[in-house]
């Protein structure tokens, strides 16, 4: 930990009890406020409600109390899970970090003094008939600039914007067997969440095109990714398609073993996805690639001038509007919105980041 600050325990509650259950690019925007609770309030005391698979990340944060859910097992065996890990407890403050009606209601399973929910726009699925306080309305936020308003209603006004992934050493271990050292590393991401009409997936011909040229000014390209058939597809594609073969390590590591990879690379290529959130958190350059969502809202919260931006493109081309005229975080769900980023695009990011 790095510090406490000047006001540390002024006014601290007792207790916190932080409910964010997935997803994992949501999970590293917790952090923060993680961080700053345990800086300025050091003897508060710290429970999160968090699923199993962001567990695999986050889960070894020394001083604080996780209760690990398996969402797979259901709303009510969850909730039931938690009545009996959190007998007899009472939170000052309940942080309801998600406004999805499953989130809301697996809640129910905690008790506290206050619960603390979104403002009447962001607290959508009925989140606000869950919660007793609403966190103040500001309009056109990173999600992560949101979270702190959930500190705010809560009492504290200090933002430190640290994120600290625990790296064990087995993980490090892990990372530095299978990542060759001759020349600087450059991750690619290639796949996002597969989800009903998501559209963030770019051609795998185009990423054949950026590895090639990112071999050619001196990186070795690292593939990494899930388990799926669909991003196994895209692994194999790549592979067969560069000029050099890239390390290929989509569907070999653990979340942490995927962060130590990452905390090992000069920078990442991806659509918004889990990986480009873990390696901004790690405070690596992202080459993020936005079209469907808008990256002022959801993009990495860290160097951001290496993100390319077709969402105003998108939002004209196919929802023949202004963005400025959208509600925030309207996504543009059309199947060739990705295929407005050029491969020059992207290879004018890894070229300043070669520089």
């Amino acid at each position: 930990m790095r510090r406490v600050g000047d006001a540390a325990g002024a006014g601290a509650p007792s207790s916190l009890c932080i409910v964010r259950l997935s997803a994992i690019g949501d999970t590293t925007h917790v952090l923060p406020i993680l961080r700053t609770v345990q800086w300025h309030w050091p003897h508060t005391a710290i429970t999160w409600v968090v699923g199993r698979t962001e567990a695999g990340l986050v889960g070894d944060i020394p001083g604080v109390t996780f209760r690990v859910l398996d969402k797979r097992e259901g709303i009510r065996r969850c909730r039931a899970q938690l009545r009996t890990e959190e007998a007899g407890r009472v939170h000052d403050a309940i942080l309801q970090m998600q406004a999805s009606l499953r989130a809301s209601l697996i809640a129910t399973g905690l008790r506290g003094r206050r619960r603390i929910g979104f403002d009447r726009a962001r607290a959508v699925n009925g989140q606000w008939l869950f919660t007793s306080e609403r966190i103040a309305a500001r309009p056109c936020e990173h999600v992560l600039d949101g979270f702190f308003g959930f500190l705010e209603r809560a009492g504290l006004a200090a933002r430190e914007l640290a994120w600290e992934i625990p790296l064990p050493s087995d993980a490090r271990a892990f990372a530095a067997r299978v990542l060759p050292e001759d020349r600087p590393l450059l991750a690619i991401s290639a796949c996002s969440s597969q989800r009903l009409r998501n559209y963030r997936d770019w051609p795998a011909q185009r990423y054949i095109a950026v590895a090639d040229h990112a071999a050619a000014r001196g990186f070795r390209v690292v593939l990494t990714g899930g388990p799926s058939a669909r991003e196994r597809a895209y692994a194999d594609a790549i592979v067969a398609g560069a000029r050099e073969r890239p390390v290929d390590l989509v569907g070999q590591t653990s979340l942490k073993q995927l962060a130590a990879v990452l905390a090992r690379c000069a920078g990442l290529v991806g659509p918004d996805s889990g990986p480009v959130h873990v390696a901004s958190a790690l405070d690596v350059p992202v080459i993020g690639l936005y079209a469907t969502s808008n990256p002022a809202r959801t993009g990495p919260y860290r160097h951001r001038e290496f993100v390319v931006d077709r969402y105003p493109d998108a939002v004209r081309r196919f929802l023949g509007r202004e963005p400025d005229t959208l509600r925030w975080g309207t996504r543009v769900r059309h199947p060739e919105a990705m295929e407005l980023i050029t491969v020059a695009d992207v290879c004018e990011r890894i070229d300043r980041l070669a520089v």
